[in-house]
């Protein structure tokens, strides 16, 4: 097994991490390589692994194209193992699970995850609402790639044969267990629950940076999966953003005791205008890069049918139901819009494709 830790700036932590490492080799005789791949930190980390007496222990420094998946990429690729684990170096994953993540592998898994999600894991009790709500969004986002409960953690367990069989590997930011699972064309893939406990040293990584990233890297997934630029793809990352911030918004404005009406209506808006903004950040719109005015004018005009439907189906649905709660009723309007817009979107997409047909001389 060749145990795989990205690090940066995580000095103050590796001497823990190693020592619980190699009392989980010891008390369960695991051939087991520990390599720890450090983005340039210079804060003593080689110094300190230089330092250990552990034959089975080693560390990599990359100087450039550094970032935490190229450094996962990096290190298996490295290492000797039939066995693949990554591991974070902040003390969050536990390596007493490590013979769990082994055992169901050999019990036919093709990719095995340290699960927070899956019945018996648990989270420190630390964890804020904020965290928690990012974290269960990128996993929702994350749904239509992979049925599993944690899709977004990065410890996890592959066999050598599956890695060398993924193709294409270009991720950006830290998700890449989601990386190899979409690539690597994983399909058995097993969670073990574990308790994911809060850093004890040093600083998050998890910045405003690394989100914007995640949204990129699902692009590149969806157009991996199902196809360059389909509508599914576009439908799948710009539709399912602006729901969350449709629901997101009608949470908000219905705590503050806005009129409900007025809620449903910013809420709708809202999402339009993220809906507007994802098109050009992710490249699906032909006028990414251009003056934004006028391409909004004729997003909101061709999007605006559909938000009517949206805003009287929710309001009707309320109407019908006086104890549904808005949210769920914003849901079966944003299903009622979306539909419209997908089938009339197809249909004049084409029309213009036969009208355009008939008009080239033949």
């Amino acid at each position: 097994m060749s145990v795989v830790v990205p690090a940066y700036r995580e000095a103050e932590s590796l001497p823990f991490l190693i020592d619980r490492v190699a009392e989980v080799r010891r008390a369960h005789g695991l051939d087991l390589e520990m390599i720890v791949v450090d983005d340039d930190s210079r804060d003593g980390s080689v110094e300190l692994v230089a330092a250990r007496s552990e034959p089975w222990l080693r560390i990599l420094v990359r100087t450039a194209d550094r970032g935490l998946s190229r450094a996962v990429l990096e290190g298996m690729r490295a290492g000797q193992g039939e066995v693949l684990v990554c591991m974070d170096a902040d003390l969050s994953h536990p390596p007493e699970a490590l013979p769990d993540l082994l055992a169901k592998l050999d019990a036919g898994a093709d990719f095995v995850i340290g699960s927070r999600y899956a019945d018996g894991g648990t989270t420190s009790h630390n964890w804020g609402f904020l965290r928690w709500l990012n974290s269960r969004v990128a996993t929702l986002l994350a749904r239509p790639l992979t049925h599993v409960r944690d899709p977004m953690a990065g410890f996890f367990a592959i066999r050598r044969s599956t890695f060398e069989a993924g193709r294409e590997f270009n991720p950006v930011g830290y998700k890449i267990g989601l990386e190899l699972i979409v690539k690597c064309g994983c399909e058995r893939v097993v969670e073990v629950p574990i308790h994911f406990e809060d850093r004890r040293f040093g600083v998050s990584k998890l910045t405003l940076t690394q989100q914007l990233l995640y949204l990129l890297h699902l692009r590149r997934l969806y157009l991996f999966k199902y196809g360059a630029r389909t509508p599914l793809t576009r439908f799948l990352i710009v539709g399912g953003l602006g729901t969350l911030v449709n629901l997101g918004l009608l949470t908000a404005l219905v705590a503050i005791d806005a009129p409900l009406r007025l809620a449903v209506a910013a809420a709708i808006l809202g999402s339009m205008g993220s809906n507007f903004a994802l098109d050009r950040l992710l490249g699906f719109s032909a006028e990414r890069g251009r003056p934004w005015l006028r391409p909004l004018a004729g997003f909101a005009a061709a999007s605006s049918v559909g938000a009517v439907i949206n805003y009287a189906t929710t309001l009707l649905a309320l109407g019908r139901f006086p104890g549904v709660r808005p949210e769920l009723a914003a849901l079966l309007g944003v299903a009622a819009g979306a539909a419209f817009n997908l089938v009339a979107s197809r249909y004049l997409a084409w029309r213009a494709a036969h009208v355009r047909a008939r008009r080239t001389p033949g």
